[in-house]
């Protein structure tokens, strides 16, 4: 399934309308379901139901699960593939099995099942809920020069592929502290993109990601904090600005938080001492006005 669909836009510029053909970011549905249980009585359950641009599906379910707390190494997971005999849902029903004895809980699982392109937490609302599924405050002795978060938008902007076809899509990136970008991966939900890279780094066997950043393309709700303190990132940067919950989970994580990553400047909200910065310079006191 493409990520890309096209369209033909009327374009108007000042007066002059012409039509024109371009290219749309694409937005499907993806249901996750879980094959579980003992190998004598295997069953199936429907988790959740997520708008996403399709693509590495098997890294989008394995990073949600392992945010979820379902799973926590590859060996928990049997496989996870396309389920072929629901054709009428063209390749937008994945199932994840799990190793026989995974238990699943269930009832703390109960929430809105689907969610959209927006949402991540989906029903979560307290930093305790979050706080349940990570091991305590990020105590990583992770450090970045300032220089390289100051150029993380231009670097990620030219390994999204699918932004540049569409420019309606969002990156979520994984750097080390030499600012090299280890992985990149996209979605029209921004939760999503931040999947795709956990799966992806679950996979490859990098869990925790106590040596790693995370930029990210857009702005940074608290669902992202959430994901990336489960997956033990201990700097979260992002292009746009922090809603006040996130900021009070990342205070509690003891992660480092940062925003309006662009222009050469950025915001640092919690734990200041990972950025290496130049020395700040004293306030400038209010000039005085005469009578």
């Amino acid at each position: 399934m493409p990520f890309v669909a096209p369209t033909v836009v009327r374009r108007v510029v000042q007066n002059v309308t012409t039509e024109t053909p371009d290219l749309l970011a694409v937005e499907e549905p993806l249901e996750i379901r879980l094959g579980y249980g003992p190998a004598q009585d295997r069953q199936q359950r429907s988790l959740v139901v997520t708008m996403r641009t399709p693509g590495v599906d098997a890294e989008l379910a394995t990073g949600f699960l392992y945010a979820e707390n379902i799973i926590q190494q590859p060996a928990d997971v049997l496989s996870c593939r396309h389920c072929v005999q629901d054709a009428e849902k063209e390749g937008n029903v994945i199932r994840v099995e799990l190793r026989p004895g995974l238990a699943v809980d269930w009832q703390r699982l109960e929430r809105i099942t689907v969610s959209s392109a927006s949402c991540g937490l989906c029903g979560k609302t307290t930093i305790e809920a979050a706080m349940a599924h990570t091991n305590g405050p990020l105590m990583a002795d992770f450090s970045v020069d300032s220089a390289i978060v100051h150029n993380l938008p231009d670097r990620v902007r030219q390994l999204q592929t699918a932004f540049a076809h569409t420019g309606g899509i969002h990156a979520a990136a994984l750097f080390d502290a030499d600012g090299t970008i280890r992985l990149v991966r996209e979605d029209i939900g921004r939760h999503n993109a931040l999947d795709k890279l956990i799966g992806a780094a679950f996979w490859k066997g990098w869990l925790p990601l106590s040596d790693c950043g995370i930029f990210l393309s857009g702005r940074i709700g608290v669902e992202l904090v959430q994901k990336s303190w489960r997956a033990g990132v201990p700097l979260l940067a992002a292009v746009g600005a922090p809603s006040s919950l996130a900021v009070q989970m990342a205070r509690e994580a003891r992660m480092t938080l940062v925003g309006f990553v662009r222009d050469d400047r950025f915001n640092i909200y919690t734990e200041p001492d990972r950025l290496i910065t130049q020395a700040s310079a004293p306030a400038t006191p209010p000039a005085a006005h005469g009578h």
